[in-house]
């Protein structure tokens, strides 16, 4: 878990999207249900760090055109946790990324070699993208690989990047306290864990920022799709 910490840092201040990487390995520790919950707040020391240190590099647009989907997002993922399967949402989360994954390439290589600026998502994509957000965060904290990809649909720069990505989990986890709290998953013993954690989160971070000051744009989002379709392998298999 304390590796894992460390990948979720990373991911919060670098590559989003790895953070799925931390899911399976909470998952494997602790009882599905309990690492949701348990990663939900180390995830929030993570956002915390990230959106101090990128507080200005953020599109408020962006996230403005993502909430009318997020609450029924939430609602849905609530819903899905009560009635599904741990293994049947995993392997549907992976699918879901996997095809999001081809999509962002198949439009990777369409806009190839075009000088035509890329055009803002039409509203019923924005829903789309805010409703699957909030469902995959709320159901296994793996709402990372659906914002990087729609980010990346946006051609957004690196820290700008990083900056709306991170003020958007902030925000989102802060909404999924009271809806993890009222599944009473939420215990005593799991915040003294994200205490014991909190520092490798902030190691995680300071190796991401690190990162994001000497990797160039283009590299930034190949990585980012990789991240993606690696947490999509991580869901179907574990």
């Amino acid at each position: 878990m304390a590796v894992a910490a460390v990948g979720v840092g990373f991911a919060k201040t670098a590559i989003g999207g790895l953070g799925t990487l931390a899911v399976a390995v909470f998952a494997l520790v602790l009882p599905a249900r309990e690492s949701t919950a348990a990663l939900l707040l180390v995830l929030l020391v993570g956002d915390v760090v990230a959106v101090t240190r990128y507080r200005r590099d953020v599109d408020w647009r962006l996230i403005r055109g993502l909430l009318p989907g997020l609450l029924p997002g939430l609602v849905l993922g609530t819903w899905l946790l009560s009635v599904l399967s741990d293994t049947a949402m995993q392997r549907g989360l992976g699918v879901i990324l996997l095809l999001l994954t081809g999509l962002q390439l198949a439009m990777r290589r369409r806009r190839a070699g075009s000088d035509a600026p890329v055009r803002p998502w039409p509203w019923p994509a924005r829903l789309g993208v805010g409703t699957a957000a909030g469902t995959t965060t709320m159901v296994a904290n793996a709402g990372g690989p659906v914002m990087a990809l729609y980010l990346l649909g946006q051609a957004v720069e690196k820290k700008r990047f990083v900056g709306t990505n991170a003020w958007f989990f902030f925000l989102i986890n802060l909404t999924k306290l009271p809806f993890s709290a009222g599944l009473g998953l939420l215990e005593p013993r799991l915040l003294l864990l994200a205490l014991v954690l909190a520092p490798c989160v902030l190691v995680g971070a300071a190796l991401g920022i690190t990162l994001i000051k000497r990797i160039r744009q283009q590299a930034f989002e190949l990585a980012v799709l990789g991240a993606a379709a690696l947490s999509a392998v991580v869901l179907l298999v574990t």
